[in-house]
């Protein structure tokens, strides 16, 4: 593809994120994700604890936190979950889950279909139903990446040695490897899958492609950034700072994903059929 194509394609995509509407989808997606967040890895630390009892899964868990929140609020997340441990998954903590982890996908889908020009979404209990599909195969992806992670770290730690630095090195590169292609290939469920009409699967893998690199280098801007960002935070929030940086980082990256969605639909409007389908899913 040319490059003037691909300029003419960016244009609806810079109009669309300028919309209100976008801002809308983006804040409700990121105050889902602030109310799975504890949930999520509640269920996920007690799951390698209990049931896996694998420590080196629970290792995995803290250094995603730690790669991803810079400066001291990886490390608050990491000293606030530790006593979640203890003890079995509660039922309360999966219904909660469930439920809010429901919520994420909900706007994610009027978003896309906003995205690609639909005008009818899925009835409530048939999205319910699509996003506790994508809960479980979101998680088990992340489950996943935890287990290649948590696999190489005693080779890692063999290897390594008494070297600090480079044990900490190996471990995050392992992370990466493991996580962004499974991040790329989760994001390209959502945009194949989620939306309300057929979607073709060799469309939407480029921007999944380049919105999962673009999530990735959002930790290096999160990085250079934070110094900044956390004197701010700590001023105007105070006791609730590392709340509001969930929700900031969240809205950006919802914004990202949106363009992403936008970016494919403004390319794909005249090969996708416009009418809604029951897809994949047969949940339309």
């Amino acid at each position: 593809m040319s490059l003037r194509p691909r300029f003419a394609r960016s244009r609806p995509t810079a109009r669309y994120l300028l919309q209100t509407e976008s801002h809308v989808y983006a804040l409700a997606i990121s105050a889902s994700v602030l109310l799975a967040f504890y949930p999520f890895l509640t269920v996920m630390l007690s799951f390698c604890h209990n049931v896996l009892r694998w420590r080196a899964a629970e290792q995995a868990i803290y250094l995603a936190l730690n790669d991803f929140f810079a400066g001291d609020a990886g490390s608050f997340f990491v000293r606030n979950l530790k006593p979640w441990m203890v003890g079995n998954v509660s039922i309360t903590s999966m219904l909660l889950l469930m439920f809010t982890a429901n919520g994420i996908f909900e706007p994610i889908e009027v978003a896309l279909n906003h995205a690609w020009g639909v005008t009818e979404n899925r009835s409530y209990l048939r999205n319910q139903l699509v996003s506790l599909g994508m809960i479980f195969a979101c998680g088990g992806l992340a489950l996943l990446s935890l287990m290649f992670t948590a696999a190489n770290s005693q080779w890692v730690q063999t290897w390594a040695g008494s070297r600090e630095n480079l044990l900490t090195w190996l471990q995050v590169l392992f992370f990466k490897l493991a996580a962004v292609p499974l991040l790329i290939f989760a994001l390209f469920l959502i945009y194949w899958l989620l939306p309300n009409r057929k979607v073709n699967p060799r469309q939407v893998a480029p921007a999944a492609i380049a919105v999962g690199l673009a999530l990735e280098g959002l930790k290096y801007i999160n990085l250079l950034i934070w110094p900044l960002l956390q004197s701010k935070l700590e001023r105007e929030y105070n006791i609730f700072k590392y709340s509001v940086t969930i929700l900031l980082w969240s809205f950006v990256s919802a914004l990202i994903v949106l363009a992403g969605a936008r970016w494919t639909a403004s390319g794909g409007e005249e090969t996708v059929s416009e009418t809604p389908a029951s897809g994949v899913l047969g949940l339309s």
